[in-house]
């Protein structure tokens, strides 16, 4: 079993919305794993999705008062029944000053995550980002209102 998430255009209840998304049966990835005995319960797969938002809410842009999961620069997150973790994910601009550094930053946070037992971090600018992926959280630390 592979579960895929996509982050909300709108994240107000992002955590909410995730989890309601890792919920619902998806397709198996191509390269992910065949399902096996290492299967997730429903409540260690809420649990791991938490986990991982949580984690991914401690990245920030240096150059943004705002953390990356939302400013609605995730845009994936894949787990499969091995706790391996993909994460799709863009950047606010292709020439931004961290872009080779940011990816590893999401990578070592996830890995951190207890029972999480690998991390792939794929950078994509297809779509490209734009400030309606932001979450009303993002916007009021931004004064985007």
């Amino acid at each position: 079993m592979t579960e895929h998430v996509e982050t909300e255009k709108e994240l107000t209840e992002s955590e909410r919305a995730l989890e309601a998304k890792a919920a619902e049966p998806q397709p198996a990835a191509a390269d992910a794993p065949s399902g096996g005995a290492s299967g997730l319960s429903q409540d260690e797969l809420d649990q791991l999705t938490a986990d991982i938002v949580a984690a991914l809410k401690t990245v920030y842009d240096p150059e943004i008062p705002a953390d990356i999961y939302e400013l609605g620069l995730i845009y994936k997150i894949d787990i499969n029944d091995n706790r391996e973790i993909a994460v799709e994910m863009t950047l606010t601009a292709p020439g931004c000053p961290v872009a080779g550094e940011m990816p590893v930053w999401v990578e070592n946070a996830v890995s951190a995550v207890p029972g999480v037992s690998g991390v792939t971090v794929t950078l994509t600018f297809d779509p490209p980002w734009e400030q309606s992926r932001m979450s009303d959280e993002a916007r009021l630390a931004l004064n985007m209102f």
